[in-house]
């Protein structure tokens, strides 16, 4: 049975100091090359191979689908006071033709890009910005952004973790 948090649960870290905000922007920068180098050479039929309830494809896909959302979040929180941000059904996604059968290059492309211009972002952020908010209507919990900075360190690292624990338990 595929555990639940292969690289543990998430813990938040609202009031994490700029070193360790700049190891989370290290991580950031750092994941699609992780990524990439953990689904390298697998086949179709590796990549259709399920981790729970979504496959390989849909989680590369649903990675780039979330961390889009979460670059605008932060854009939002930084030009406008503690914007309501716009939830997404993750699970309805992930279902769409292009999570379910699309190329993953497709979407170790876009985190490419878009990771590279969300730590350029990040690196150029006062101190005071870090603290900026958004709300989540979802959970009802206005998020700082050195949260989201943290949650979204450990979403990379996490569902990378799941592909990694996949490939080690079929010896791939």
């Amino acid at each position: 049975m595929p555990p639940e948090f292969p690289v543990g649960p998430f813990v938040p870290e609202p009031h994490a100091s700029a070193a360790r905000r700049a190891e989370l922007m290290a991580q950031i920068a750092a994941l699609p090359a992780e990524l990439r180098d953990t689904v390298g050479g697998l086949t179709d039929e590796q990549l259709d191979t399920k981790y729970k309830n979504w496959t390989l494809r849909q989680i590369v896909h649903h990675i780039a689908d979330s961390h889009v959302n979460c670059y605008v979040r932060f854009r939002l929180a930084l030009t406008e006071e503690r914007p309501t941000i716009k939830p997404y059904e993750e699970a309805d996604w992930v279902q769409l033709p292009d999570a379910r059968t699309g190329p993953v290059e497709l979407s170790l492309a876009l985190l490419d890009a878009l990771h590279a211009r969300w730590v350029a972002l990040l690196g150029a952020l006062a101190e005071a910005d870090f603290a900026r908010e958004y709300f989540h209507p979802q959970s009802g919990k206005t998020v700082s952004l050195t949260e989201a900075l943290s949650n979204y360190a450990w979403h990379g690292r996490h569902h990378a973790g799941q592909i990694a624990w996949l490939r080690a338990a079929r010896g791939w």
